[in-house]
């Protein structure tokens, strides 16, 4: 089985999504093809050591968790990643994907529930978007905008109503973290009665935003 470059691996609690507050198992996966200007792992462009599948799963299997996310960085740079998330399945483990929208998504197994994060103006990445992805969105997927003022939030509402993402699956909608005021996000969802789900990054509310590992 081929190796893959691993940032981190731990065991904490699901900040964000469907599944937040759930006990979750994140494996971050090394590199990123995009440079967003919010970006809170910058640590995982570069940093990470090779390890195995094997070495992986007996990793992720020593928390005694079901939940597993794999996420960077951008996993999907990363070949391996494919084989990693078949053999979670496999093995039982619920298993989750975080991907940055920008790398095509239709490989991935299909038991996998996908996390995209499509990229609004502010991050400075939204050229990057690879809307093709839209068609391959299940219903146990889900879309994530974050915002970071008002032009993201009217753009990635346009966004959504051009591609009819609600049609296909939940959208998600949390602001970029010390930039935005919350409040301001939950007015403007309920002003517009766009059809999403406000959330807030739990984990920087429990644990001091800057903490690895959490």
């Amino acid at each position: 089985m081929p190796g893959l470059v691993v940032n981190e691996i731990f065991h904490s609690i699901q900040g964000e999504s469907s599944h937040m507050g759930r006990p979750c198992v994140f494996v971050r996966l090394t590199y990123c093809n995009l440079r967003c200007t919010y970006c809170d792992t910058e640590y995982a462009f570069y940093d990470g050591v090779e390890m195995s599948i094997d070495e992986i799963l007996q990793r992720v299997g020593s928390f005694g968790c079901k939940l597993v996310e794999v996420t960077g960085g951008e996993p999907l740079m990363q070949e391996g990643v494919h084989e990693l998330m078949n053999v979670l399945c496999n093995w039982g483990y619920e298993t989750l994907l975080e991907t940055g929208g920008s790398l095509d998504i239709g490989a991935v197994d299909p038991r996998v529930k996908r996390i995209v994060d499509f990229k609004c103006p502010s991050s400075g990445m939204v050229k990057k978007n690879l809307w093709s992805n839209v068609n391959a969105l299940r219903s146990s997927d889900e879309v994530k905008f974050v915002i970071g003022n008002r032009d993201d939030f009217d753009w990635s509402v346009e966004m959504i109503r051009r591609h009819e993402i609600d049609r296909r699956c939940p959208i998600l909608m949390s602001v970029v973290f010390d930039v935005l005021p919350p409040v301001e996000l939950a007015e403007w969802i309920l002003e517009s009665k766009i059809n999403v789900r406000f959330q807030l990054q739990m984990h920087k509310f429990i644990w001091e935003p800057a903490t690895r590992g959490v």
